[in-house]
């Protein structure tokens, strides 16, 4: 119980510290390797709690897929880190807005929970059973209570990535493209050329 008490400690350490530094870097791939190690440690988190499916499902969906999507958005859009550093001040009145706003709600959250404790203490939730395994009880629940709005969330991460797709995808004059047509309807007379090369010379255009 002891060495439970020490590894919930540790991994809630570093998830904090993890959230802090993703807020507080300076460079935004660091941040993104900082949000993939809150993940992580989340998911941690999860696992000492008995939710090995929850903790995998945020390794696999939200490290594997939407972290790694940032990081490469990132890494191939070339931020100019100089003009993201002077637009920093101009916003920082609606971002202290928008950080009060969420401060509030979490504290009334926090207190909604508190007071309702006992309330909260008599709900049954549903248990995993030899017969119903963890992953099984929340499947049920994912797909059944809740499938609208988990095709939503996939729908959201769909969106997400064509709109990473088009961010990167950038034009450039004097580029040779893809034409797939052309690819299709190539021939082996208009494919191929044979050329006779004498010996002793080279290939020439």
């Amino acid at each position: 119980m002891a060495l439970q008490a020490i590894a919930f400690y540790l991994l809630a350490a570093v998830t904090v510290g993890a959230g802090f530094c993703v807020i507080s870097a300076r460079n935004p791939v660091h941040s993104v390797l900082f949000l993939i190690l809150s993940f992580f440690s989340a998911a941690g988190l999860f696992v000492l709690l008995g939710a090995e499916f929850l903790a995998m499902l945020l390794v696999v969906v939200y490290v594997g897929a939407v972290a790694v999507l940032f990081l490469f958005v990132v890494m191939m859009l070339d931020v100019d880190f100089t003009a993201l550093r002077q637009g920093f001040a101009r916003y920082m009145p609606l971002g202290g807005l928008v950080a009060g706003i969420l401060a509030m709600e979490m504290i009334v959250v926090a207190s909604s929970v508190a007071t309702q404790g006992a309330a909260s203490a008599n709900a049954q939730p549903l248990v995993a059973t030899p017969e119903l395994t963890n992953a099984e009880a929340i499947g049920r629940v994912l797909y059944t209570d809740y499938v609208y709005f988990f095709q939503a969330a996939g729908l959201v991460l769909l969106v997400a990535m064509f709109g990473a797709i088009v961010l990167t995808l950038r034009h450039k004059p004097g580029v040779r493209r893809q034409v797939i047509a052309d690819q299709v309807a190539r021939s082996p007379k208009t494919g191929m050329r044979i050329v006779q090369i004498k010996p002793g010379e080279g290939l020439q255009e």
